[in-house]
């Protein structure tokens, strides 16, 4: 026994020995230029205080050696927004990194303003400097001036007093923040409201949103990362809630990238000129609630662009709801849910008036039924919905009237109803074409400023 733990030492001792007296690893000098995965790094649109997601950029030694780089380092040095980090190390200048040979390494980078920094175009480059020449890549971002809503604990923050938000100062929101009971919170043109993972907005009891964006300057409501791949990915942030009796005018908005866009309960509500797209549930919730939609665009929403439950008045003219859903093929997708009946916070069902109108509009998608309608079984209220010169998708399942002035499952050929290059005008040959009739102080002109002349175009685009 004592036999074999002496071997077993020994070798182990000599297998050791042997790696600590291997040849050291020899670097050169590059006589070569090295090659880079890119030459540009567009980073993230960021805040103050706030920094940005990390970035890679791949270095290549394509000689048949080991060399060390002499130097890599930000160009702008310490006062540099950027910070890179080499080899494990973070910082704004790195001397003598190896690279073997036929092998690569990764120099990681971000961005991260300091509190109060300038709003501008944030541009810096990293240098790699060797005797075969000096090679740059350059670092690319914006940075916006911001003011925050941070929670802290349990409690959320909330506005107490009539507010007003403009364009000067992107506003991110972390957590909850609330409008405070019978105040008003209005947002300017060209005002953008941006929300960190899982946070959202609650406007209390008799509380008023006024959002009044213009065409060019919409307001904007998503989720806080600006880089692009973002635009197309749901379950960002929260949503906005409208507690009862809080009123909602919204004017010119973007809304997209969250769980639920908007979350109505007993309110009044008029939307204007606004597209609202790709929620993991659905766009709009409406419980039993007044809502008006004049030249609204919705697409991508995982239930359904627009859902009602409990009765309510609905009414849309003009209305594009596409959906076209991929990322959850067992979700409904649906463009239009409606129920009569709700489930409250107590699990007693409730049930209310509805009525529905949809006129000159679009509901079209991949599901087969796009709309879909439910009476309560014993519901002696009044449940009315009627669709009139619209272009409707769905089955002879789905029990729908319709009625002979509508268009039934005809492809209404919009131009790319893909999220990524979203647009949902409709082409020269679309079935939506001549089949508007009249139009109301708001939609005279469609959601771009197009006077709708005749032949009037159903949806929220007339065809130019």
């Amino acid at each position: 026994m004592k036999l074999k733990i002496f071997l077993g030492i020994a070798f182990w001792s000599l297998l050791l020995l042997a790696g600590c007296n291997r040849d050291d690893i020899s670097f050169e000098s590059p006589t070569q230029l090295l090659r880079f995965s890119t030459d540009t790094v567009f980073c993230d649109t960021v805040y103050n205080q706030m920094r940005s997601e990390t970035y890679a950029v791949k270095v290549y030694n394509n000689e048949n050696k080991d060399v060390l780089i002499p130097r890599i380092a930000l160009e702008g040095g310490s006062g540099s927004l950027y910070r890179i980090n080499v080899d494990g190390k973070v910082g704004t200048s790195f001397e003598n990194v190896a690279l073997r040979k036929k092998d690569s390494l990764y120099v990681f980078v971000e961005i991260a303003p300091v509190a109060n920094a300038p709003e501008a175009i944030a541009e810096d480059k990293v240098v790699f400097n060797t005797p075969a020449g000096e090679q740059k890549v350059t670092l690319f971002s914006v940075v916006q001036n911001a003011e925050y809503f941070i929670q802290t604990g349990e409690n959320p923050v909330t506005i107490n007093d009539n507010t007003t938000w403009t364009k000067d100062k992107v506003k991110v929101i972390f957590g909850n923040l609330n409008v405070a009971e019978g105040k008003t919170l209005t947002m300017e043109k060209g005002t953008k409201v941006y929300f960190r993972k899982n946070s959202g907005m609650n406007f209390e009891k008799n509380s008023i949103l006024d959002v009044k964006g213009a065409l060019g300057e919409e307001v904007i409501f998503r989720g806080d990362r600006s880089d692009t791949k973002y635009d197309t990915l749901p379950a960002n942030w929260n949503g906005i809630k409208m507690e009862e009796g809080s009123l909602l005018n919204m004017n010119y908005a973007r809304v997209f990238g969250g769980n639920v866009g908007l979350q109505l309960k007993k309110n009044i509500v008029e939307i204007n000129n606004t597209i609202i797209h790709t929620f993991q549930n659905v766009g709009i919730y409406g419980i039993h609630s007044n809502l008006t939609m004049n030249n609204v665009v919705m697409n991508n929403c995982g239930e359904a662009d627009l859902a009602i439950a409990a009765g309510g008045n609905y009414t849309l003219n003009y209305c594009t709801l596409a959906n076209y859903w991929n990322l959850n093929p067992s979700m409904s997708a649906f463009g239009i849910y409606a129920s009569d009946m709700w489930e409250n916070e107590d699990g007693e069902p409730e049930i209310g008036d509805f009525k529905l109108n949809v006129n000159n509009s679009i509901v079209y998608g991949d599901t087969p039924d796009m709309i879909s309608i439910n009476k309560s079984n014993g519901n002696i209220l009044a449940f009315e919905y009627e669709f009139r010169n619209s272009l409707l998708k769905f089955t002879s399942n789905s029990g729908l009237t319709i009625g002979n002035t509508n268009t039934a499952n005809e492809d209404p050929k919009f131009q790319n109803y893909f999220t990524q290059k979203m647009n949902l005008r409709v082409k020269a040959d679309s079935p939506a074409r001549g089949k508007g009739v009249g139009t109301n102080n708001v939609t005279v002109r469609d959601i771009v400023g197009t006077l709708r002349t005749s032949p009037i175009t159903i949806g929220a685009y007339q065809y130019q």
